[in-house]
Parts: structure tokens; sequence; C-alpha cells
């Protein structure tokens, strides 16, 4: 599979470098958002510069391969005698978190001569002051040449008048702290400049320039005259690779959680970046081993599940799922897991996220998960929550203090009409449930046993038949009879039984498994086709969606569908197929790719599974759209409608969850 934007660096919403094209020397790296973050690559050989990466007027290196993995992007180039390989590493390994959360990614360069000759190689790297403000030129910057340590040179760049935490929203990038270059070479040099008239690539937004549900990302080009400062490093290249350390310091603020600055994981003892850059430095041929380790594993699971056009899949998709999120801790020591919305609203911890993100975590780090609903939790406990059903998401990023989505920011009210009562509230408690299953340990859920259970009651009351409201998928507005929301309004009771069962309440567990298991039945009668399949809604004969949300009835292999109840489902999914994937319904032809995997888990055998996959990855290697991948698109186009970069990518793990299964609960 092509890979529409290439992953570089990537540790959090901030701190997210991409490359969108197929060469590194095709296009400049870019933040998420498609704004420039100029990082150039340059390798001086026998005195002559040659770029690996970005654009400029050096000749460029020919770049025969690149492959994309899971933790490590790799690129081989060839030129002036010499074969270079630049691996970009960003260790966010699952089972150590404090590393993961480290603002620390790597880039190790190595040559070897290809026409026996010998060679004098050095390598400079650049980077621009646009990765400390939101767009260059907001204000002056200052650098500073750095040590780190014994044998670790550096230069860092930050804002001359830093917004700490001031602003919040989609398209924007930090604008406060420090961004960090160094390099493990006592050799090298570094140094600042400034250049005049950078070309670079811009996206423009307008949240509210909307046709035909196709948000207006538009792209242009944009030329700049003014004055830019870079930092930079260069450092001499011997028979050994040399280590490049990208970093960011947010200078202990990376959230504002309920009114207070919180700091990451990884400085929450007040460990400098000074002090993260060396250890990292220190450790890289261990780290590296460990992020090739999970890497294979990885591979081997989705191997085994699909194949190894589902390993291709994943593979770009993991780093990126990761990279929307900021792992905090609160004023109690507890982990905060926080997405962004990214290319929707910028709405943090938000809960119909979070929910297509967790097969993922679920299967290598299941405490992250509860780490996502903490924020939700303490919202929904506050005096500014005033429903009797779950919260959508608790701000807008960085801020965290309180859901935003259809707030009037001038009264302070939280429309009721914006709210999505049925879909959070089945979306927190399968989460509950799965995490619990996951991790062996239901006592979290069972410290919130008192809200799940008015969800639930909810659920009982609102959920058989859904009225006219959002789900998930609001861009398609609202819906009333949603049948989906009708199986999920099921797989959250039933998910409230799995969790009594796992706390010693076996006799309320059953009671909760066989009203899911009645529900499950009048749902069937009411929502099938006449061909068998299944409508969008109850009232809307010979229509179709992605019944993803049942896919939990097999991850938790509670049998509460009778076996074959979706065959005649995925064969409407067939017949409706277009060139790049199966619509999300009938209304239009658009597609989301998380959802594609869960409908597709949804299928008994691997053949039918490869064939959605081979659908996703056709779209991912065709569309134009040269982002970060988009989980909203054309199935007949190709074209990307809106979102790009989201968390919600972690739901293509879905099937292995599945084939995997959670431990099966004892009810």
């Amino acid at each position: 599979m092509r890979t529409p934007s290439i992953p570089l660096a990537t540790i959090d919403p901030y701190f997210s470098l991409w490359l969108p094209a197929n060469n590194l020397t095709d296009a400049d790296v870019t933040h998420w958002t498609g704004r420039a973050n100029l990082l150039r690559g340059v390798a001086l050989i026998d005195g002559k510069p040659y770029r690996f990466l970005g654009r400029g007027a050096e000749p460029a290196l020919t770049q025969v391969s690149i492959d994309v993995g899971f933790l490590t992007t790799r690129a081989v180039f060839e030129g002036a005698g010499i074969r270079l390989t630049a691996s970009f590493t960003t260790p966010l390994l699952p089972d150590d978190l404090a590393i993961l959360s480290r603002p620390v990614s790597f880039l190790e360069i190595g040559f070897e001569p290809i026409d026996r000759r010998r060679h004098t190689v050095s390598i400079r790297l650049s980077a621009s002051e646009q990765f400390c403000l939101d767009k260059e030129g907001d204000s002056k910057v200052a650098t500073r040449k750095e040590r780190y340590g014994e044998g670790l040179t550096g230069i860092s760049i930050g804002s001359a008048a830093p917004r700490v935490l001031e602003r919040y929203g989609d398209n924007l990038r930090i604008e406060w702290g420090r961004f960090h270059l160094a390099v493990a070479s006592d050799k090298a040099a570094s140094r600042s400049f400034r250049e005049k008239g950078v070309v670079f690539l811009c996206r423009s937004i307008d949240e509210h320039e909307r046709s035909n549900y196709r948000p207006g990302f538009g792209r242009t080009q944009f030329d700049t005259e003014a004055d830019m400062t870079f930092i930079s490093l260069e450092a001499p290249l011997s028979s050994e690779p040399v280590l490049f350390l990208l970093a960011y310091d947010d200078a202990g603020a990376s959230l504002q959680y309920f009114g207070k600055p919180l700091r990451s994981l990884w400085n929450k003892d007040g460990k400098t970046i000074k002090t993260a850059i060396a250890e990292a430095a220190a450790g890289y041929a261990a780290e590296r081993a460990q992020c090739d380790a999970w890497a294979e594993r990885m591979a081997d699971d989705a191997r085994k599940s699909g194949g190894d056009d589902y390993v291709a899949l994943l593979a770009p998709a993991y780093r990126q799922t990761v990279a929307a999120h900021k792992l905090a801790v609160d004023e109690n020591g507890e982990l905060l897991w926080v997405s962004k919305e990214n290319f929707s609203n910028g709405s943090a911890a938000t809960v119909d996220v979070s929910y297509p993100s967790i097969p993922l975590f679920l299967l290598y780090a299941p405490e992250l998960v509860k780490a996502m609903m903490r924020p939700i939790y303490r919202f929904a406990a506050s005096d500014k929550w005033p429903y009797d059903f779950a919260p959508h998401d608790c701000g807008t990023y960085p801020l965290v203090n309180g859901q935003t989505y259809g707030l009037n920011r001038e009264t302070g009210e939280l429309k009721l009409e914006k709210q999505m009562p049925v879909e959070e509230c089945g979306n927190m408690l399968v989460m509950e449930a799965a995490a619990a299953l996951a991790s062996g340990d239901a006592s979290f859920a069972a410290s919130h046993l008192d809200v799940l259970g008015g969800w639930v009651r909810y659920l009982e009351v609102n959920g058989n038949d859904p009225g006219e409201q959002l789900c998930t998928d609001d861009f398609a507005g609202h819906l009333a009879h949603n049948c989906n929301l009708a199986l999920k309004a099921i797989m959250g009771i039933a998910s409230y039984g799995i969790i009594l069962g796992m706390i010693g309440k076996k006799k309320e567990a059953a009671i909760r498994i066989r009203q899911a298991s009645r529900l499950a039945e009048i749902w069937i009668k009411r929502a099938k086709n006449k061909d068998g399949s299944f409508r969008l809604a109850f009232d809307s004969p010979d229509t179709f969606s992605l019944k993803y949300n049942a896919v939990w009835d097999k991850v938790f292999r509670l049998g509460i569908f009778p076996k074959g109840t979706f065959d005649a489902e995925l064969k409407r999914y067939a017949a409706e197929t277009l060139p790049y994937g199966i619509p999300l319904d009938s209304r239009k032809t658009y597609t989301k790719s998380d959802w594609t995997i869960w409908a597709a888990t949804l299928a008994n055998d691997r053949k039918t599974f490869a064939k959605f996959v081979e659908l996703l990855n056709r779209y991912y290697s065709t569309t134009p759209d040269r982002t970060p991948m988009t989980d909203w698109y054309w199935a007949d186009t190709a074209h990307q409608v809106g979102f790009q970069a989201r968390s919600v990518q972690g739901g293509l793990w879905m099937k292995i969850l599945a084939d995997r299964s959670l431990p099966p609960p004892k009810l």
C-alpha cells in the first residue's frame, strides 16, 4: 500500500511531522494539518550538497526504497557514489508509557560506498521557526546553542513571545516551548540563519464552508517573502551511523485540565528536556531493538488475522493513532490519555472518537482505555453537566475543562439537539466492559458503577427505538429510528452485564444479558429487509448501513445475535461495493475506514475480510489527497471528504481483537 503521507516524527497533536509524497525529496515536511514544518536534510558528499529530505535548490539523491513500518520509516538513497540510509523512529512503546510520552524522536543516518571509492560525508539537518509557532512570522524567535551531555551537541528554537495554553482549536499548532535538534557527535557544528522567499504548501481551513458534506479543506500554494529563522546541525558521517534527535519541550504545560496546567507523564516529576534527550541518546540501541520487536509482534498479529495487505494497512496507522493523543498526569497522579479530534472540530477526549480507537489499545495497553474515560467521568460528575446521559467530550484541545461540542460560549448552555445521548452512553459502557476484560480487572468500572447504572437506565428507556438524535456519524445529520444506534444500546446493556458479572453480581449480570438478548430478537424483526439484510432506520425499508456496532457481540463471545444473523448483511455489502469502498449507508457514497473494518470483522471467513482490506488499500494507494490517513472519504472517487490524522484508525485493529477475543466474561 502506498502511504498517502509518510510519518517521520510523531509524538502528539502538536509535534507530528509528515512527508506528503512518495519520495522524501518531492515535498516539504509538514505538520499533520498540512502546514509546513520545514525540516531539510542535506548530505555533503565530497564537499558537494545533495538533498535527501525536503525541497530545495540542491540536487536530490535518488530514493531507491521507502519502508513505512509500525515504529520506523526507513528510506534508502543512492547518488554520488554512495548509498545513504535514513531511519526515522519514534519509540511509541506500548509497554513503556514513560518513553511513549517522551517528546523525542530519532533520525539515524548511515552510508556505504557503492563505487569502491573513498568518500567524505557529512549530514546537515535544518529546521524552521514553524516548529514553535502557529504560523511563521507570528512572533520573533530566539535560538540557543545547547549541550545535553558528553558527546551530545544541539540547538533549540522558541517563540520570544510564547502563548502558553492561551488558544484552543483545530487547525492550530503549538505557540510555546522550544524545539530541539541534537546530534550524538562531538564534532558537530550548530548555527542559526535567516532565509527569505520560502515556498511551502499550506492548508486553508474554513470549518463553516461545506458543500455536499465535503468540508472546505482546500490546498493553496503560498509564497512568503518574510524572513524565516532556521536552526541547523552539521555532523560528519563515518563508517558508523550518526544519530540525530528531534524533541519538543512544552515547558511543563501539556494540557489545561479543569483550569490547571498539567505535565506529561515523562516529566511529571520535573525531568528536564535536556535529561530526556541525553537518556534517549544513551538508550537508543536498546529502544530501537524494542521498537523492532514490537513492530514484528504487531505485524505478526496482523498477518495472522488478515495477511500482508492487512499489515500494510496497519503499519502507518499505528503512529498516527498514538500521536493523536497526549499522555498527561492529573493532580492525583492518574493517567489521562487525551485525544484531539483532528480536522473535525478539535474536541478533546471525545467519547465517540475514543470508542473506535480502542481495539489497538485493548490489545497492547488497556490501561490507556481507562485513561481515556477519566476526563469524561470527572465532567459528568460536575454541576456543569445537566443531563442524565454521557457527555460527548471534555473540551477543545489543549483545554480540557468540560464539553464544548454544542456549547453556546456566551450563555454557557449545552444545546440538547447537539448531544449524542444513546451514542455516548453505549460507548462508555462498551469501553468499560472491554477495558475490564482486557486488563482482567473491573475495579475501575466498579468505582463508577452508579453513573454507569444511570446510563444503562437511559438506554433502557431510549435505546430500543432511538428518537431523532445524532450518532457518531454526526456529519450525516440527525436521524430517528437509527438501527445502528439501537445496536449500540443493546451492546451497552450487555456490557453492563459483563461488568456486573466481573464484580460478583452474577444474578444481576444474567438479567442484563437476557435483556440484551430479548432486545436483539426485537431488533432483528424490526430492522430486517426482504433480502435478510438490515435497514439504516427501522422505518426505512430496503436501505442499508454498515452495522459496525454489532461487532462487540463477536468480540465478547456473548452470542446475543444467533449465528448467521449477519450473513445476508455481508452479501448486501458486496452488492453495494464501489471502487474504493462500501458506502457508510444508503444516503451518500462516502464511507469510513474504521467502520469498514468493524463491519468486515462480522464475516466468519478470511477471504471476505480480505476483500474489505483490499478496498481500503486501493483507496489509500490511489487517493490524490496526500494527507495522513483520513477515515472519511468518497468510495466512488477516492477523494477525501474531511478528517485526517485522527485516532479512530486504532479501530483498524478490530479484526485482531475479535480473533484473539477478550477473556470470556464469567456470568
